[in-house]
């Protein structure tokens, strides 16, 4: 079997699109139609529904869609032992959070580009959810979370960094004024900006001013840190934030440290699928992020946690 095949199978999958995969493959979309036809043909089964918005698996295509990729491993290995030795190569994708991917990671991946040039590496921008569900699916090769654990008995998380979270709000904010430290019931009287559920610092803020009684805190959730940060800089409310999204804004006086209700520092974890095998590319940027994360959090002030 022409292995070209499963691999514009298992793009299709991922994207659910005919452009996306093509452009994924970097061929174009007719070939991924001929593909998917001559894989459908040889396999004797229907793999995807055709629909107005995309293509979608069948049963028998989720079906094989694991042994396909356990092909698609298999094949890697094999190129892999036969190039020992060769400068490295292979386009490695890394999801990480909005906030990882405007602070740290930037820096980290120019480096990795100029010491290893052969690597392909591809910044994807996603939450906890997505990053994790896209190292299940093979669309991302690494994953970046802000989170304590990952959550998913099928994903090897570590831990390489810590990041102090901040309670922030404008200079000219009510609670800014204040000669106490905030409370959650203050909180409960304001604006609060969250990023979105699934992140864990924003959920356990969210249930706290939830359970108080008789308060019915508002609340707003956002994709992004950057959506939070713009909010809370015009005057709007409140947010908890990584400080190292929010570092800029309070050198330039647009933003300001409440002294409020404590919260612990979030871990960075570097994530990957146990069962998916770890090309020598996907290592060499491992490697580097764990060592730029490390070295940046330091140059940052921020926490370390030894391995």
């Amino acid at each position: 079997m022409d292995t070209r095949l499963l691999r514009t199978f298992t793009a299709l999958a991922r994207t659910e699109n005919f452009t996306a995969a093509a452009e994924e493959l970097h061929v174009a979309q007719s070939t991924v139609t001929v593909h998917i036809r001559d894989l459908e043909k040889e396999l004797g089964t229907r793999l995807f529904d055709r629909l107005p918005r995309g293509a979608r698996l069948t049963s028998h295509g989720h079906r094989l869609l694991a042994r396909a990729e356990e092909v698609l491993d298999a094949e890697a290995r094999l190129r892999a032992a036969a190039d020992d030795g060769a400068p490295l190569s292979g386009r490695i994708v890394v999801g990480a959070g909005e906030t990882l991917c405007s602070s740290l990671l930037p820096g980290v991946v120019a480096d990795l580009r100029a010491a290893e040039p052969g690597i392909d590496v591809q910044i994807h921008a996603a939450g906890t959810a997505e990053a994790v569900e896209g190292l299940r699916s093979g669309r991302v090769d690494v994953a970046l979370l802000l989170e304590e654990e990952a959550g998913a008995p099928d994903v090897a998380a570590q831990a390489v960094t810590r990041l102090p979270l901040v309670l922030v709000a404008a200079p000219g904010h009510p609670l800014a004024a204040l000669d106490r430290p905030v409370t959650p019931t203050d909180l409960a009287a304001t604006e609060v900006f969250l990023l979105e559920e699934g992140c864990s610092y924003s959920d356990a803020l969210a249930h706290e001013l939830s359970a108080l009684p008789g308060e019915r805190p508002r609340t707003t959730r956002f994709g992004s840190a950057e959506a939070a940060r713009t909010c809370v800089a015009a005057g709007l409310g409140v947010a908890l934030l990584p400080g190292v999204a929010v570092d800029q804004a309070l050198a330039d006086r647009r933003l300001t440290v409440l002294d409020g209700p404590g919260a612990p520092d979030v871990a960075v974890l570097i994530a990957r699928h146990r069962a998916r095998w770890t090309s020598p590319a996907a290592h060499a940027v491992t490697d580097a992020l764990e060592r730029g994360l490390r070295r940046g959090a330091a140059g940052r002030g921020l926490v370390l946690t030894r391995a």
